[in-house]
């Protein structure tokens, strides 16, 4: 399943880069993308284990950039 949410206040490119890479790395997805200048995050994952993926997803941009929300 490939899902593309909206992101609020992301205000940096390096940071971006970042929530993709750590977002790559949670178990069971196979590729996710942050693009900055559309503020768009683009995961694709496993259906069964997409609500879990994407609470540690949540979890992961909350680490890199504090203010960055997943709107859902």
């Amino acid at each position: 399943m490939k899902k593309v949410f909206e992101l609020e206040d992301l205000d940096c490119a390096n940071c971006a880069a970042k929530m993709a890479d750590a977002i790559r790395k949670i178990d069971g997805v196979k590729s996710a993308d942050v693009n900055f200048l559309t503020q768009k995050l683009t995961i694709e994952a496993e259906d069964d284990a997409f609500p879990a993926i994407l609470k540690k997803a949540a979890k992961a941009c909350k680490a890199i950039e504090p203010d960055c929300r997943i709107l859902l």
